[in-house]
């Protein structure tokens, strides 16, 4: 038998192993780690927090310059106001609107009187689907006070009307028109298309809001309503009759 030395390690590699860090080092690496942590919170923090102190601008470039804001005074111009109102005569590019058929719906006569003008301009089509985006755009900006039908009963004339009649303080309502009524089917295209545009009585106008094309097709709408009131059943081809049967 083999008598074994014991003097001999029972592991060669245990001398190559890595020995364990000791604790002060391990505690400056957790704390290291911990304050590089800091930098992140206070930049979450400034995200969700506000100041009235300007922001810290190391590269200025153009950030901060001498100019003139709203409402401020200049000493350049005799009425001492940096706003200077636009030059007279000047136009905005693609705003020269030089065409009163399409955009105004009527041109000034001899006398100056607006005369307005009885056909739809050459630039509106009248097909389906300009019918289709007048019947989309009334129903969104006409149909809250005229009704859908043209009546001039939508919900916010009706609502009004209840609350004029309930005696609501301060209330003052005037009723919505009925665009089948006869004096607005005796009204030129032209006339109708300026009501949108600037408004009639206590109707505000709608230029902001609706474009001129979308204007005229609305005018086309309301005429295509007068028309399917109009209409005796004969006029009616017999295949879409049986449809509404």
């Amino acid at each position: 038998m083999t008598q074994v030395d014991n003097d001999l390690p029972t592991n060669p590699l245990a001398d190559l192993r890595l020995r364990r860090p000791p604790f002060w080092m391990v505690a400056l690496f957790l704390i290291a780690v911990v304050v590089s942590w800091l930098p992140l919170v206070v930049a979450a923090r400034r995200r969700v927090s506000t100041s009235d102190a300007p922001r810290i601008s190391i590269a200025q470039d153009m950030g901060n310059q001498p100019k003139y804001k709203a409402q401020h005074a200049s000493a350049i111009f005799a009425d001492d106001r940096a706003d200077r109102p636009p030059v007279a005569g000047t136009v905005a590019v693609e705003s020269l609107n030089n065409d009163d058929h399409y955009f105004r719906g009527y041109t000034r006569g001899p006398d100056g009187k607006p005369q307005f003008f009885a056909d739809f301009p050459q630039q509106v089509k009248i097909n389906d689907a300009l019918l289709a985006r007048g019947q989309q755009r009334f129903n969104i900006f006409c149909s809250a006070c005229h009704g859908f039908d043209g009546n001039g009963h939508g919900a916010v004339n009706n609502r009004a009307l209840d609350l004029q009649s309930s005696g609501a303080s301060g209330m003052s309502w005037t009723q919505a028109a009925n665009l089948h009524s006869d004096q607005v089917k005796q009204r030129a295209n032209g006339h109708i298309f300026n009501t949108i545009t600037n408004g009639i009585r206590n109707m505000a106008g709608y230029s902001g809001q609706i474009s001129p094309p979308d204007r005229w097709a609305i005018v086309a709408y309301v005429r295509a309503l007068q028309l399917s009131q109009d209409q005796p059943p004969s006029a009616i081809p017999a295949d879409k009759m049986e449809a509404i049967k």
